[in-house]
């Protein structure tokens, strides 16, 4: 099990990683959205949704139904799904791997066996595609190990999804088992074997969460909506 110095460390490095990369994006982006031309609007939605979002359709209203959309929706997960990398090196360096398709190695803090580790975002972040390339992958690692006289067998080769269920995998995930042999542990199952803490999942969500609260962007979005109700070509679209 790690320490309480490691598991700070650890929780210190994701808030950095953050903050860095999915939140900085994350506020550019918003920036943008201050003018209606980003946004491929339907009036008819547009004035629909803003009654159902606050009960009139009145200019700050609607901004917010356009708004609300982006900025709490794909993008940001998308944010996070392409900067994984960065997470494997920015805030688990103490496990980086120098084996080629491998992203962190590790002891199994639940069954004790060595674990390398191919690291993705979530539940459903992979494609057809991607099943074959991780196969590919473990299997030039097996050849690898046996090459140098090294025993390795199918479940020391694993993909670990940093947040989700098991339960939620698609079947993309589901195929690298049950095709290839290769166990994959998502959530608090993989967070569990990587620390030993039950808690540490929910610690790092937590952690990632109290950025928000930190940095207080809640305000810097209502600046972006006020902007973008008051914006001329805004008004004119929607003859206010």
């Amino acid at each position: 099990m790690i320490t309480e110095a490691e598991k700070i460390e650890i929780l210190n490095n994701a808030k950095r990683w953050f903050t860095d990369t999915v939140a900085s994006n994350h506020i550019t982006n918003t920036l943008k959205l201050e003018d209606v031309k980003k946004f491929k609007v339907n009036p008819f939605l547009s004035k629909y949704l803003a009654n159902y979002l606050t009960g009139n359709a009145d200019p700050k209203s609607i901004a917010r139904a356009l708004i609300y959309p982006r900025v709490l929706g794909t993008s940001i997960t998308t944010s996070f799904g392409t900067n994984i990398q960065k997470f494997t090196s920015n805030v688990l360096p103490a496990f980086g791997s120098t084996t080629s398709g491998i992203d962190i190695e590790f002891v199994d803090q639940v069954d004790g066996t060595k674990k390398y580790c191919q690291l993705k975002a979530g539940p459903n972040t992979i494609n057809k595609d991607d099943v074959e390339t991780i196969a590919g992958h473990f299997n030039n690692v097996i050849h690898l190990a046996r090459t140098n006289g090294i025993s390795l067998s199918y479940g020391n080769l694993i993909v670990g999804v940093i947040y989700g269920d098991n339960s939620d995998l698609s079947s993309h995930y589901n195929r690298i088992l049950s095709q290839y042999n290769h166990p994959v542990y998502a959530g608090n199952n993989f967070w569990t074997r990587l620390t030993g803490d039950e808690r540490f999942y929910f610690e790092l969500i937590d952690a990632i969460g109290s950025i928000a609260i930190e940095s207080d962007y809640s305000k810097e979005l209502e600046r972006v909506i006020e902007k973008l109700a008051n914006s001329r070509s805004f008004r004119k679209y929607f003859a206010f």
